[in-house]
């Protein structure tokens, strides 16, 4: 049974320490919004539109782009919201649902991220059977189990939440609605719920870290393994791309976890929204994309034609 509830809708305030930055900070924000989403937009039309481009490796970082468009996008509108106004209303169902999407997007991009690993290693440690390994029924299948974990793990937390008594203060100190803010607001002793929700949050990543750890260390023993320097540099430059946004995305997340953890704080919570609502959206594209040949290849042969036209077309009328 429900809780009875005296609060029906959350402020979003943001932080004390950044309210005198916030023109500047929506025309940042609003900036990176038009970034990331452009970016991945971009890459997911190019992989949708060249049919070269239709195997495995192209399928997860489609998939990949298209999870950091919806957790910007789920997040993004209740900070314009704040900068614009100094704070931002939401309505009680509506933050929790908020809170269900960007945990829901941020758990399948972890989970995205270790079938990646595992389709580098088919790739590298099993280069003769990958195409046989790594069919379209099975990619398909294991984007489609990334994204029913995803939306299946957030469950239990946000009904765990939805049963807390909310009858005080309604003001979030954060840049949109999070389980750890709004725990902190309950009507009760939340600190068995905060742990509760460290540690789900903490499943997926750890999961998939240590997921992608053992891989790349199979992967790491078959390099050292080959005969040629050449051979070796190919396989490097097969995974360095996917092996840099791991350690950077778990790295970070991991060094945030420890050092900032200990016991909820807003410095916390700050830096993890700033590091999976803006960087990790944002390197995405350019270290996927824009540093793949084959992507920026098919681009440029989109542009150059009409580019080549509208420069003939000024010939002719001077």
């Amino acid at each position: 049974m429900l809780n009875n509830q005296s609060v029906t809708e959350f402020i979003v305030v943001g932080f004390t320490s950044i309210t005198r930055y916030h023109s500047f900070l929506f025309i940042l924000f609003f900036s990176l919004y038009i970034i990331i989403t452009s970016g991945n937009g971009i890459t997911f039309i190019i992989i949708l539109l060249d049919y070269n481009l239709h195997i495995p490796m192209y399928f997860f970082i489609a998939a990949l782009s298209m999870v950091e468009i919806f957790i910007v996008t789920t997040v993004y509108p209740t900070i314009f919201d704040l900068f614009l106004k100094g704070r931002a209303s939401i309505a009680f169902d509506f933050c929790l649902l908020q809170m269900y999407a960007f945990d829901a997007f941020l758990i399948t991009e972890n989970y995205i991220l270790s079938i990646m690993a595992f389709d580098r290693y088919v790739a590298i440690c099993n280069a003769l059977r990958y195409h046989a390994i790594m069919t379209l029924k099975l990619c398909k299948a294991l984007i489609c189990m990334c994204w029913l974990l995803g939306l299946l793990t957030p469950l239990a937390m946000i009904a765990m939440i939805y049963r807390l008594p909310f009858c005080g203060p309604n003001e979030i100190e954060h840049i949109f609605c999070d389980s750890s803010p709004l725990l902190t607001l309950a009507c009760t002793d939340s600190s068995l719920d905060v742990s509760m929700d460290l540690t789900v949050s903490a499943f997926s990543i750890i999961i998939n870290a240590i997921i992608i750890v053992f891989i790349y260390a199979n992967i790491l023993f078959t390099i050292l393994k080959m005969k040629t320097s050449e051979e070796r540099r190919k396989a490097f430059s097969t995974c360095m791309s996917h092996l840099f946004m791991s350690l950077f995305f778990y790295g970070s997340v991991a060094y945030m976890y420890i050092n900032l953890q200990s016991s909820y704080s807003a410095a916390f919570d700050l830096a993890a929204s700033i590091h999976h609502s803006v960087l990790t959206p944002l390197l995405s594209p350019l270290v996927y994309s824009f540093r793949n040949k084959e992507l920026t290849n098919f681009l440029k042969k989109q542009l150059r034609p009409k580019t080549l036209l509208l420069w003939k077309e000024n010939k002719i009328v001077q």
